[in-house]
Order: structure tokens, then sequence, then C-alpha cells
């Protein structure tokens, strides 16, 4: 069985939970904090990033969220989520990068910063300059994103695609640290809705990092 290596509050290892649970893929969850710098892990992955996934009869080591998106939609062909024409793969493909790298980037890094490492790693109080900036950021993203969903039914396109599965990793982390205000984003949050009502999104919404604790609406698909 595969085993990911991941923690609670990772976007990048959310999305991959999130495409293995829609394509109904078993796996086992190992907690690893990657600030810690463990020498297990560094040995198996000395970037020390997450996730990391690992198939040991098949002596299978897979790092980087995208790769093993990637792998598993190459393998598995239930649940096809980089599908359609050349075109439409490529705009999932821009899609995922832009909320990998910039919505990630801008909104979700920081308030792992703030709100979570500077709480249980650092023992330091957050920035408040940094939080409200995040807010914006995200706002501001979120005002695309309900433009795609004003003119398309999913991010993408007309099916759901690896872009859902990879902005609704980062949002619900974004969302657990208190950095979403979804007044006026009618769009995403109908959507986001949806995605929270899903089989493979329920086990993400139950679980907690420490004692820093969620919006009370975190869980609710009728939020």
């Amino acid at each position: 069985m595969w085993r990911l290596y991941q923690f609670p509050l990772c976007p990048f290892s959310r999305k991959v939970r999130l495409l293995m649970g829609e394509k109904g893929i078993a796996y086992d969850l190992v907690n690893e904090a990657p600030w810690e710098r463990q020498d297990a892990f560094l040995d198996i992955n000395p970037a020390g990033t997450t996730p990391v996934i690992v198939e040991d009869e098949k002596n299978i080591v897979l790092i980087d969220s995208q790769a093993i998106c990637e792998y598993f939609e190459e393998t598995v062909e239930k649940m096809p989520l980089v599908s359609g024409s050349a075109g439409g793969r490529a705009e999932i493909r821009r899609l995922v990068a832009w909320i990998d790298q910039i919505f990630y980037r801008d909104v979700v890094a920081p308030l792992i910063e703030e709100r979570m490492k500077k709480r249980i790693v650092h023992r330091t109080p957050p920035d408040g300059g940094k939080l409200r900036e995040a807010m914006r950021n995200a706002n501001t993203h979120m005002d695309y994103m309900d433009y795609l969903l004003d003119h398309r039914s999913w991010l993408a396109g007309g099916t759901m695609s690896l872009a859902d599965i990879a902005a609704a990793a980062h949002i619900s982390v974004a969302d657990y640290l208190g950095g979403i205000d979804w007044a006026g984003h009618e769009p995403v949050k109908r959507w986001y809705a949806g995605f929270k009502s899903r089989p493979s999104f329920r086990p993400l919404l139950s679980e907690r990092m420490g004692a820093i604790v969620p919006p009370p609406y975190y869980e609710k698909p009728d939020f």
C-alpha cells in the first residue's frame, strides 16, 4: 500500500490526497513535520519537503505534488483529471501552476508562517501586516476565480479537473487559518461548498493541527 508523508496543513499534500480520494487509491498517512528535519525523512527526500509517497513492494518513491498527481493520472484510469483537448489540458496545467506557485506564495505560505509556524515552531506572535496583506491577496485571487466560475462550470472548463483539486486544497488551508473573507465571492463559495460535500474531502476537514483551531464554519458545507 502507498504511504504518504505529509502534515495536516500542507496544501500540496492535500492536493495529492484529494486526487487519490477521487481515484479511489488506498494509502496510509504518516505525519511528518518538515521543519524538524528528521534524518529518516531526509533519507527519503533530501529536500525535506512534503508530500512524499512511497510504495515499498514496488520500490517506488515519488516526490513533489505535481509529479505524484501526474503519476497517478497516467497510471489510474478512474476519474481522469487532466483530460480533454490539448488546449484544455494546457489550461488545466496553467491553472494548477498558478495555484501552486502564485496563490501559495501570496496567500497560503504567509498564513502558514504567521499563524502556524510562529505559534507551534518559533513561539512568536504573528505579524499583523503580513496577515492583512495575505488576506488582501486572497481577495484579489478569488476575484479571478469568481470570474472563471462565472464563465465555466469548473475552474478550467466543463468538468472537474486537477485545477479544482489544487485550488480546493490551497483554499482549505487558507480557510482553516482564517485567511479567507467569503463576502462577495459567491461563485467560489458555491463551488467550494460542493467540494466540501465530496467524500474525498471529508477526511481533510476533520483533521486538526495541534492547538490551532479553525473557524466554526470550517467543516460545514453550508457555511
